[in-house]
């Protein structure tokens, strides 16, 4: 189904576009409000959710949802400290959709690949407690 033109949909499908922050809902929200004061956090919410839908954002679901804008199958590294996510380019491993498909006795489409650990700047300032 073809939705209506929005600004404010492309508005925020721009802003996601526009960084490689894996942003969330809420971060987009701040980003825009000065640019456009009469948006709202459901407004932002509702077009995130309908964009990912759209397959023109990649939801991610974390312990907060957050999205990017790069939807072709890639790995993500997501620190347990301060909750930074960054994209990580290793190639896409088909044979891994294959494997799954014959262990489940069903179909596999695709995977996504998720590491965790520590990310640069939170390991040189010392041990702290994981990130939520």
């Amino acid at each position: 189904m073809q939705r209506r033109y929005s600004r404010q949909r492309e508005l925020i499908l721009n802003c996601v576009r526009g960084t490689t922050e894996h942003p969330t809902a809420e971060m987009v929200y701040q980003w825009l409000k000065p640019v456009s004061p009469n948006l709202s956090r459901g407004t932002v919410y509702r077009n995130l959710n309908l964009l990912a839908e759209e397959g023109l954002l990649e939801r991610m679901p974390f312990p907060v949802e957050r999205y990017d804008a790069r939807t072709e199958p890639h790995a993500h590294f997501r620190c347990q400290r301060c909750g930074q996510v960054c994209d990580l380019d290793f190639p896409y491993q088909s044979e891994l959709d294959q494997a799954a498909s014959q262990q489940c006795g069903g179909s596999v489409d695709r995977h996504s690949l998720l590491f965790y650990g520590v990310c640069a700047a939170c390991a040189d300032s010392g041990p702290e407690e994981a990130a939520q």
